[in-house]
């Protein structure tokens, strides 16, 4: 059984347990095998809750849903199951500049997929879950390791 905490999950593969689509079923199954709590960055939690929003928006799911799907996200929260991991940013950042110089020109990686690598390495996760795959590059140059659920 693997553990979640040092396993950074990019915000748009934990989207999966709020929101479902095909890679659900998979992503559920992994995390159901995996104990402990998963780290979440103050950015990470930004940027799910505005996953989430979207998807109602881009009418995914309707609203009723999508204010489930974010209630479920705070109960994650307020049980444990995910940890809101305070990060020291200029830290990040400054880590995420040296990736983007090492690594963007001959990986394409956008910027908010930096800083998520950027933020695991500081915050010290020795695992990446990604279906991104400029990004499971980036974390693989970094020596992560990497998974798709």
């Amino acid at each position: 059984m693997a553990n979640a905490d040092q396993t950074y999950v990019d915000p748009s593969a934990l989207r999966r347990l709020y929101v479902h689509d095909d890679r659900s079923r998979g992503f559920c199954a992994w995390r159901a095998r995996t104990r402990g709590s998963l780290p979440l960055t103050r950015h990470g939690r930004s940027e799910l809750v505005n996953g989430i929003c979207l998807a109602v928006f881009r009418g995914d799911i309707d609203p009723d849903a999508g204010h489930a799907a974010l209630a479920d996200l705070e109960a994650d929260l307020a049980e444990g199951r995910l940890c809101l991991a305070d990060i020291p940013w200029r830290q990040v950042l400054d880590r995420a500049r040296e990736l983007s110089l090492r690594h963007t020109p001959t990986l394409g990686t956008r910027t908010l997929d930096v800083l998520h690598v950027a933020s695991a390495l500081v915050v010290g996760c020795r695992k990446f879950v990604t279906y991104d795959r400029r990004q499971a590059e980036l974390a693989k140059a970094v020596g992560l390791r990497v998974t798709a659920p």
